[in-house]
């Protein structure tokens, strides 16, 4: 049996325990819609427009933040691998930061940039920040030193060691560093347009919750969901692979 059937099997027991439960009566019908409930909700949001717009803000917001954390992350990792002192002061710093999560710097991020894109777009950039860095760092790290031992037999040093061996050992950390910086940018951005502002889906399911339409929100939950798994399945799980393999890390190899 394919795993595509095996899942699609999975979904269906999944929607038909939902249905048993929704008959059941357990909850009043407005606080647990029907699967057809849901369905529908979904077709009247895309055909209607709503979820669509809503889907380009939140990937606006998105697709910015986690650019500029993958930049930030990466630089900061490389500065932390790069030195001892600064591995034990903003490393550890660093560290610590990352235990914090995003929605904690939230109230700041209002204060200081008030209820907009900048706030939004800045604790996305925290979600995504620390995981990169802590990869890039690890991955420089944990370089294999026979290959740094055999290319500085060979007469590469300096600058030329580090960008020509050091970092494209790196590069399968830096891959999945990259995947889990894109899961914990789409946690904070859900986080910041719960509570901040925009017509994203963070805001769109506040909207539903304050108006008790349950159908709305569970809609929005599956769709971030399908989302997420889409472009780690279809991206970032094939490119982790792909580098994976070309590295000899493959486990199917």
């Amino acid at each position: 049996m394919s795993t595509t059937l095996k899942r699609v099997l999975f979904l269906g027991i999944l929607l038909v325990i939902w249905e048993v439960i929704y008959r059941l009566a357990i909850w009043p019908q407005i606080l647990f819609p029907s699967p057809l409930q849901v369905w529908d909700t979904l077709y009247h949001g895309f055909v209607g427009g709503r979820f669509i717009i809503a889907l380009q803000n939140s990937f606006r917001r998105l697709l910015i933040g986690y650019a500029i954390a993958l930049g930030v992350g990466t630089f900061l990792g490389l500065l932390i691998a790069s030195s001892k002192l600064i591995d034990e002061t903003l490393g550890a710093f660093i560290l610590a930061l990352q235990s914090i999560p995003s929605i904690v710097w939230l109230p700041l991020a209002i204060l200081w940039f008030r209820m907009g894109e900048t706030a939004i777009i800045f604790i996305v950039v925290l979600g995504g920040t620390w995981n990169m860095v802590m990869s890039a760092s690890t991955g420089i790290k944990n370089v294999d030193p026979t290959l740094i031992k055999a290319a500085k037999t060979m007469g590469v040093k300096g600058y030329k060691l580090f960008f020509k061996v050091i970092i494209p050992a790196s590069i399968p950390h830096l891959i999945t560093g990259m995947r889990i910086s894109w899961a914990f940018s789409w946690r904070a951005l859900m986080a910041g347009e719960l509570l901040g502002s925009g017509q994203g889906l963070g805001q769109l399911l506040m909207w539903a919750r304050e108006l008790g339409n349950m159908s709305m929100v569970i809609s929005i939950m599956i769709i971030i969901a399908t989302l997420g798994s889409v472009t780690d399945g279809l991206i970032f799980k094939p490119l982790e692979n792909r580098v994976l393999e070309r590295w000899g890390l493959n486990s199917n190899n």
